[in-house]
């Protein structure tokens, strides 16, 4: 009996390992170096001077689009980077309104912890159009950007804009180690968020998939099979009703990263294959972008989400924001599958 005992607790203690921490983790740290190359091209900018320089230029176009400043354009800048540094960056803003909306629409820019999941899905499905397809979903995100933007603007956050004042730095060659500098502290900050919030959700997607006890690891009879399969049909219109796609949404919101390790627990380490196969039994081409362009546009991260809430001093704002951004999600995700499906591409 005492053998049993200890020759169960070696299986979990194995599972825990290699499905959970490794599996999970270590599906999102593979992509690092293309995470610090973004980092890397906005340090360039910022030490350059020229995103203050872009904020000018833009601000004539962005009054037209969404009757914001260019001050805003800094902050939309830099969510590509992270969300949490673009809403932290609208202090600059002085009235109230502009700083609002700006917050609300930046989750709509394309950060870096989204990278990951684009990586898998093109990898998977689009190998030949990679660079194409990952463009597609920056470029529609500015877009619904600025048509979320022009109708909160003229609907929540009427008001005339605040004039667009600011100080212009001088140009000047990047200092190699101011660039550096920069880039580590963006690209450490990625790193300690996958060692604390990413582990954590890892093992606890783990955990959920091994039980109860005696179900086979990440099946439909486990707890994040039943949870997903609760929520699948929500998303059944997407073109991504299976619940494993469902969970990955669940745990995606703790950090953008994690919807890559969750389809990494998912994966049967006997099978010799690896996480592209998972996503190609799940998805089609169509219904896998759409599931990239509701990745790209719902909840923001956990992170963005209490930043808001510390810069507004309210919760009414950052709850508006995860009502705004899902509702979008899944507007745009909607159109794009059910479009795409009438014209023969499902």
């Amino acid at each position: 009996m005492e053998k049993v005992y200890y020759s169960y607790l070696e299986t979990w203690i194995s599972s825990l390992l290699v499905d959970g921490i490794i599996g999970g983790v270590g599906g999102v740290l593979v992509f690092l170096p293309l995470i610090f190359m973004i980092f890397l091209m906005i340090s360039i900018l910022e030490d350059s001077g020229y995103l203050a320089r872009a904020a000018f230029v833009m601000d004539k176009a962005m009054h037209k689009l969404v009757g914001l400043h260019g001050k805003a354009f800094i902050p939309m800048i830099l969510g590509f980077g992270c969300t949490v540094p673009g809403i932290m960056a609208t202090r600059t803003m002085e009235h109230e309104r502009d700083r609002l909306l700006t917050m609300l629409i930046l989750p709509f820019m394309s950060c870096s912890a989204r990278l990951p999941v684009y990586a898998l899905f093109v990898a998977a499905f689009f190998s030949a159009y990679q660079g194409e397809v990952i463009l597609s979903l920056y470029v529609l995100g500015i877009l619904v950007a600025v048509i979320v933007a022009a109708i909160l603007k003229r609907t929540t956050f009427k008001g005339i804009t605040s004039p667009f004042v600011m100080e212009l730095p001088s140009y000047k060659l990047p200092s190699l180690k101011g660039v550096l500098i920069r880039t580590w502290e963006k690209g450490f900050s990625f790193i300690k968020r996958a060692g604390s919030v990413i582990l954590v959700a890892s093992i606890i997607i783990w955990a959920l998939s091994s039980l109860p006890i005696g179900v086979d690891y990440g099946t439909p009879e486990s707890f994040t099979g039943q949870i997903g399969t609760a929520i699948s049909p929500i998303f059944e219109p997407l073109g991504f009703g299976e619940w494993q796609a469902s969970v990955a949404l669940i745990f995606g919101v703790a950090a953008k990263e994690v919807v890559v390790s969750t389809f990494s627990s998912f994966r049967i380490p006997e099978d010799g294959l690896g996480i592209e196969s998972v996503v190609q039994d799940i998805f089609t081409p169509l219904s896998a972008y759409a599931f990239l362009v509701f990745v790209l546009l719902y909840i923001p991260c956990f992170a963005a989400f209490a930043t808001v809430k510390a810069e507004t001093n309210s919760w009414k704002w950052p709850i508006f924001m995860v009502v705004i951004t899902t509702i979008t999600a899944y507007i745009v995700a909607f159109i794009i599958y059910q479009g795409g499906t009438l014209l023969g591409f499902g």
